[in-house]
């Protein structure tokens, strides 16, 4: 009798689909397990701090009798349930708060904690404006560096125009050698010279290019009243100095 009878109406109306039977199976899996946690909660026997945040909740929840002591002065003063503090109402009216400490740790640790992570945070922004300040530094200096490049560049550019003119102008007045050996450019076969006759010069006119376009123009000035950034040839000194703006490429600017 226990067995099914596969010809019989119940068995032919059962949905067959395939993979339903293991769908249910996981349902039926599912809510045994769901069901067995309710019984393990239920069961489990609870711990002492539990047993007194409930009896603490509990007594937190419900309101004052006239069983306290407190409450029953308030009640004599004329304070009635839910009712402001203070003679005119201006108080409180739900208790203040209760902050029960669960931690293990000792007073003023959270103090402690706070005052830690604020130092952390402003050594760390001290950080950032240290190497922010850093990266500053860096570009000015990139940028002096860069501007004193380009104004050397300018100079020699400026000594190699003024040692043609002098060679040109000292000519021109049949003056055979230059005052000063650098006064004049260096023709190309003094440039196939031995090194050692080369660092010989570069010592006895140890001189900067700044200096050295300095003196040059002066004596351009002085023995042929000539301007390198005008690129005139005045008449005498007279002229030089009211047409001129300067001695100086600065003055010309």
């Amino acid at each position: 009798d226990d067995e099914e009878d596969y010809m019989s109406d119940l068995f032919i109306k059962q949905d067959v689909r395939p993979g339903l039977p293991m769908v249910r199976r996981v349902k039926e899996a599912i809510q045994k397990e769901e069901k067995q946690k309710e019984a393990n909660e239920k069961n489990r026997q609870k711990s002492i701090k539990e047993e007194e945040k409930e009896r603490r909740d509990l007594v937190l929840k419900s309101a004052l009798g006239n069983e306290n002591k407190g409450f029953a002065l308030l009640q004599k003063m004329g304070y009635k349930s839910g009712q402001a503090l203070g003679k005119s109402g201006e108080g409180i009216v739900e208790p203040i708060p209760l902050n029960i400490k669960t931690g293990r740790s000792g007073l003023g640790h959270e103090e402690l904690k706070k005052r830690k992570a604020e130092e952390k945070l402003e050594n760390y922004r001290q950080k950032l404006h240290m190497k922010k300040q850093a990266n500053e530094q860096a570009a000015d200096q990139f940028r002096i560096r860069f501007k004193t490049k380009q104004e050397e560049r300018k100079m020699e550019g400026d000594l190699r125009k003024s040692q043609r003119a002098c060679q040109q102008l000292d000519t021109q007045k049949d003056i055979g050698v230059p005052k000063e050996t650098w006064f004049w450019i260096e023709p190309e076969e003094e440039d196939k010279k031995d090194e050692e006759d080369k660092e010989d010069e570069c010592t006895s006119s140890d001189l900067s290019v700044s200096e050295k376009l300095h003196i040059l123009t002066a004596y351009l000035r002085e023995e042929h009243f000539y301007c390198i950034w005008c690129g005139t040839t005045y008449e005498d000194s007279e002229d030089l100095s009211s047409n001129c703006p300067g001695d100086s490429a600065a003055d010309h600017d």
